[in-house]
Parts: C-alpha cells; sequence; structure tokens
C-alpha cells in the first residue's frame, strides 16, 4: 500500500511539473530583437549547399600524398587509345592456373565510372553523397595511395547509382564530364584547374534519365561533345583553353543518349558518328570541314542507348541497344557530295546480335558481345558473330558462363570478360572461337559494369562499390 502512494505521488508530480513548463512557455512574451544577417555571417563554410543552377566546377581541391612513377603505360578513354577496346602489349599476360593476385582496392561512392590509366597513375571521377560532390580522384597504380583530387557540389538524387562516363587524358590536360553535364579540365599532374563548361547552361542540353554516360572525345587537341541541346548537336572544344572552335546545329533535332561519339572514316572521309535518342548522324571530321553535319537518319530510334556504334567495313557499322530494340546494321554511302544511308539489317534482341550495357568488339572479322536480358536463349551469354550474319552465332560461352551487364576487352588474344557479380573469366581465341582459360572471384560484385582498363601489367576493374588492381602478367 505504502509503494502504491509512493508511485502516485511521482506521477502527480510529474504531471503538474509538464503542465507548468507548457502553460508559462504558451503566457511568455514573444521576442522582438531579431537582426537580418547577411548572407555567410552564421560562419557556415562556403560551398556546403548548392543549387543545380549554382555549379561552381572545380572548386575545392586537396592533396594527400607525391609519387613519382617509371611506369608509361597509358589507357587514355573509353575503349582505349584505339578506341576499340583492343589492346597490343609487349607483356606475357598470365594465363597459367591461379588467382592473380590483388595489388588495391579502393573503396567508392556508387557508380559505374572507370579509369584512365596515364605513366602510373589512375585517374576516375567519383561521386561522395555526403559532400554531394563529383570528384575527380587521382592514384598511384602501383600502391593505390590517393595522390589527389579534385572536386565541386552538385545535387543529385541515386538513380542506379551516380557517375558513369570515363575522362579523356593526354601529358597536358584530363578531361570529365560529370552525372549533370559539368565538364572539367585539369592539369593530370598536379590538378590544377584549367577551364569547365556547363552543357545544360551553355547548349540547353537535356540530360537524359540515369545522368550523362556520354565519355568525352580529344581528336588532334580539339574536345569532341555531342550536348544534343537546343543549340548544337555537336561542337569542338580547344582543349587548352575551352574556346568553341565549331559548333553543328542540331537540325536533326537529337537528344543526347548514354552512347559516345565514335571516329570512323567512312567512304574515305573522316566522321564523327553518334546515335542520340531520335536518330544517329555523322558530322564530318575533316580538314577546315569539322562540323559540317554530313548525313542523319531517323530510321533507328531506340528510347535508352547505351552502346555506341561499332565500325565493321569501309561504309559500315553496327549499332545495339537495350531495352527491346536489339541490333541494325547501317550502309553509309557518298555520291558526290550526296550522303545517304540504308539500314542493311534490323531486328530484335532474340533475333540476332545485341546488346544493352556494352559497347560490342570487331576483332578478326568477328563482332563479341553479351547478349542482353531479352536475348532469348542466348540471354547473358557471351557471344561472337560474323558481320555477314548476325543471327547465327559462330560461338557461345556455356550455360553457366552469363555475364549480365558486365563488361569485356581484349588484350594480345585473350578475351577478358567480367561477370556483373564480380567474377573474371579469362578466354583464349582459337580461330572463331574462344577457350575459357580461367576464372576467379575477385570480389562480392554489385552491378559491376564499369568498363576495364589494363597498362603496365594491370588490370583494373570494379562494380557499383569498389575499384580494384590486379597483377595479370
Amino acid at each position: 500500500m505504502k509503494d502504491n502512494k509512493i508511485v502516485q505521488i511521482i506521477t502527480l508530480s510529474t504531471v503538474l511539473l509538464y503542465a507548468g513548463l507548457i502553460l508559462g512557455w504558451h503566457l511568455m512574451p514573444s521576442r522582438t530583437d531579431f537582426s537580418i544577417q547577411a548572407p555567410g555571417a552564421d560562419n557556415r563554410p562556403e560551398g556546403l549547399t548548392r543549387s543545380t543552377n549554382d555549379v561552381k566546377i572545380g572548386e575545392f581541391f586537396m592533396r594527400y600524398e607525391v609519387a613519382a612513377s617509371s611506369l608509361t603505360g597509358k589507357w587514355t578513354r573509353f575503349r582505349g587509345s584505339s578506341n576499340t577496346n583492343i589492346i597490343k602489349t609487349p607483356e606475357a599476360i598470365n594465363v597459367a592456373p591461379g588467382d592473380y593476385p590483388e595489388i588495391w582496392s579502393v573503396e567508392t561512392g556508387e557508380g559505374h565510372a572507370s579509369p584512365v590509366i596515364y605513366n602510373g597513375k589512375v585517374y576516375f571521377l567519383d561521386y561522395d553523397e555526403k559532400l554531394s560532390s563529383d570528384a575527380l580522384r587521382c592514384f598511384a597504380l602501383d600502391t593505390g595511395k590517393e595522390l589527389w583530387r579534385r572536386w565541386y557540389r552538385v545535387p543529385i538524387k541515386r538513380n542506379h547509382g551516380f557517375s558513369r562516363s570515363i575522362p579523356v587524358i593526354t601529358d597536358e590536360y584530363i578531361i570529365t564530364i560529370g552525372p549533370e553535364g559539368h565538364v572539367m579540365c585539369c592539369d593530370p599532374e598536379n590538378g590544377d584547374m584549367r577551364w569547365s563548361l556547363d552543357m545544360q547552361k551553355e547548349y540547353e542540353t537535356e540530360v537524359p534519365f540515369w545522368y550523362t554516360g556520354q565519355c568525352p572525345l580529344v581528336d588532334n587537341d580539339v574536345l569532341i561533345l555531342a550536348p544534343a541541346g537546343k543549340k548544337a548537336l555537336m561542337t569542338g572544344l580547344n582543349c587548352h583553353t575551352g574556346e568553341t572552335l565549331w559548333t553543328t546545329p542540331n537540325t536533326p533535332a537529337l537528344k543526347m543518349s548514354h552512347s559516345s561519339i565514335m571516329p570512323m572514316t567512312l567512304n574515305g572521309v573522316k566522321n564523327y558518328v553518334y546515335v542520340g535518342i531520335g536518330g544517329i548522324c555523322g558530322v564530318s571530321a575533316e580538314v577546315n570541314k569539322e562540323g559540317k553535319l554530313l548525313w542523319h537518319t531517323h530510321s533507328w530510334q531506340p528510347s535508352v542507348v547505351a552502346p555506341s556504334p561499332v565500325q565493321v567495313a569501309d561504309n559500315r557499322f553496327f549499332m545495339t541497344a537495350g531495352y527491346g530494340s536489339g541490333g541494325v546494321m547501317i550502309e553509309v554511302n557518298k555520291s558526290g557530295g550526296t550522303w545517304n544511308t540504308v539500314v542493311l539489317d534490323k531486328y530484335k534482341p532474340n533475333a540476332g546480335l545485341s546488346s544493352e550495357q556494352q559497347s560490342p568488339i570487331f576483332y578478326d572479322d568477328m563482332l563479341i558481345s553479351v547478349m542482353p536480358k531479352d536475348g532469348g536463349r542466348l540471354r547473358g551469354k557471351l557471344v561472337c558473330y560474323s558481320p555477314d550474319d548476325l543471327h547465327t552465332p559462330l560461338w557461345t560461352s556455356a550455360a553457366d558462363e552469363k555475364f549480365g551487364l558486365g563488361p569485356y576487352l581484349i588484350i594480345n588474344n585473350f578475351l577478358f570478360a567480367f561477370k556483373d557479380d564480380g567474377e573474371l573469366y579469362v578466354y583464349q581465341f582459337e580461330g572463331k572461337s574462344m577457350k575459357l582459360l580461367k576464372k576467379q572471384s575477385i570480389m562480392d560484385g554489385r552491378d559491376a559494369w564499369g568498363p576495364m582498363a589494363y597498362a603496365d601489367g594491370m588490370l583494373i576493374v570494379r562494380d557499383a562499390h569498389t575499384v580494384k588492381c590486379l597483377k595479370i602478367i
């Protein structure tokens, strides 16, 4: 009984205390001595917030380490310096049984942006969710130590990750394209800022769903971009200064896709070929004729385009896309000053060679790809086709060798294919087929979609959250 009285007293006291506090708060007179302060008077660090219209590209920089290197290998851009995803190297690739050693591993923000490699350094674009920032990060190839990073705040929401594009690099500059179309040019050695460009502001570009996937192309110190906006279809900029050298009007009314511009020589004339949303075009790359629209076609219009076009003959290129688009072979002809295009073959993904994410490789008169999820009985398999017959495979991987949206590249006579769950396969070409030599689980991977890169005996692979370096010689 005594205990119950104590509990009742405590309960009543607590109720009276809180009732008094609430009554006092309501009866207290309001303060009127507030003053208006200028922005920044609260001492908040500059740049902690940004709107999409208030981005200061490249505004922050941090150096972590200084490292010299004797390495000279290079992987300079999307699909390598030859634009083919094929590399010939004097190093003897190790295909003996046993795992490749992991040299280093780096955690990243969620994304699929892959690296370039230059003279012992690795560079890739990342996104830091805590800082809401695009970041160009530089690492030592041999140790994985971060050397420096340059970043800028741009608030975006996760959409199957953030960063997607691959930089382009030379001795004098490295150029990136961020998820929202922000172009940044830096000194590759020390990270100094050179110049920048906002494609949405400059060209009224409409950034595609899942963000910008276009990778920058450099041709003779000219940066070639496809803004595919109201003010420009394609443009050429001086890589050293950012000055506009030429602009192609967007008369075909294409919109930006995730595909990248591919240089091709068609009918003896240098073209920049771009597959946008709404069609395909060829722009002159000839000296003194740069930027002239040579041809375009609306005969193939996928709603989403990620792969880039692949040239297979003097006047032909192959193109594929996902989401039911399948593949198409296009012939481009020139008679006098007139250009025209002919669709030689067009089909759904379950009827022939297709791809959803990665650009096929053209090697030894074979088109090599991984079939998309709507590719029928071949879905997910690595396949080889002749460009003369896009419906009957020359070779396919085994039933349990399926790669999802994973990447692949060729080093010497070996094809490296990376499953999107983090398992690496190595095949050797034997005529018009391939032989599996080894496989290795690299990581417990998630969405390993980013293309691989190779230099100095090192293979760089990544999934959505991790970049790893393997020694393969």
